[in-house]
């Protein structure tokens, strides 16, 4: 069955990979309506986390900032599969960095660089950042069901000077990392823990909640550099960052955690809709 949805699907990835802009965004228009109002995707997860996150705002404000995060996430679904078919040079004239001098200057005295970010703005093509660095993108992520989809997106990535390490694999990787090569991994550190148990719990947008902190276990276990990647989309399918370098101060366990999600509410706040509000951040919150 998964190769036969795989088979299905390729052909009109591929046939999306290779549209110009201008139309990918009329298809992206169109699942922007059946996910939002035929389907109705997570659309109850998206308003309770609305509702939970901005309770000062009126009905009508939260609806609009629900439909513009479905046509951000209808963008960057879309986006993420042209990735298949763009150029360096065009992945570089719509994917640009504000300072990307921070990130080379760590480089001259370390090799390996945390970058953390939330599920915000185009977190995808973050990982090309080999294009402006020295080394390459390594994503942390969790892996697909569908081993050839797995396949195909990893495809994608590699591209694009980007690779995937799978979480249940990070700390072998970690351990035997080549110290001749530079590495650039990218977290995207707002996943809620499946229990709360012994995790840190901490406050995010108004609710206490607990905190994903293996990004900042990485970086003390292994002597990493952590820098915040602000993404910002300045028009619809162009994408600036800009890097702010995040110092372990030392005074709690939780130093470089904390102001992780303060740097990401900031973004969150600026604009809302830029956020992925499909997924059920306030899965457990903390009385």
């Amino acid at each position: 069955m998964q190769l036969i949805i795989y088979l299905v699907s390729f052909p009109l990835i591929k046939l999306i990979s290779l549209l110009p802009f201008s139309i990918i965004y009329r298809v992206s228009d169109l699942i922007k309506f059946l996910l939002h109002r035929v389907f109705k995707y997570r659309l109850k997860v998206v308003r309770k986390n609305l509702n939970i996150a901005f309770p000062e705002k009126s009905k009508e404000e939260i609806s609009d900032i629900e439909s513009k995060f479905y046509k951000h996430f209808s963008d960057i679904t879309i986006e993420s599969i042209k990735a298949y078919g763009m150029s360096e040079s065009e992945m570089k004239r719509r994917y640009t960095y504000e300072n990307i001098n921070v990130l080379r200057e760590i480089q001259k005295n370390t090799k390996n660089i945390i970058l953390l970010c939330g599920h915000y703005s185009n977190f995808e093509w973050l990982l090309s950042i080999g294009y402006s660095t020295k080394g390459n993108g390594y994503g942390i992520y969790t892996p697909m069901t569908n081993k050839y989809f797995e396949r195909l997106f990893k495809k994608i990535r590699k591209k694009h000077k980007a690779y995937l390490v799978s979480r249940y694999k990070i700390k072998d990787f970690m351990s035997s990392l080549d110290t001749n090569k530079y590495y650039l991994f990218g977290f995207a550190s707002d996943q809620s823990p499946r229990k709360i148990g012994k995790s840190y719990v901490n406050y995010f947008l108004g609710k206490k909640v607990p905190i994903f902190t293996g990004a900042e276990r990485f970086a003390k276990d292994y002597n990493l550099k952590v820098v915040f990647a602000d993404i910002n989309r300045i028009k619809r399918g162009h994408y600036q960052t800009k890097f702010k370098v995040i110092n372990d101060k030392k005074d709690s366990d939780y130093s470089i955690t904390d102001q992780f999600i303060k740097l990401l509410e900031k973004q969150i706040y600026r604009d809302p809709s830029q956020y992925f509000w499909s997924h059920n951040r306030f899965k457990y919150i903390v009385d």
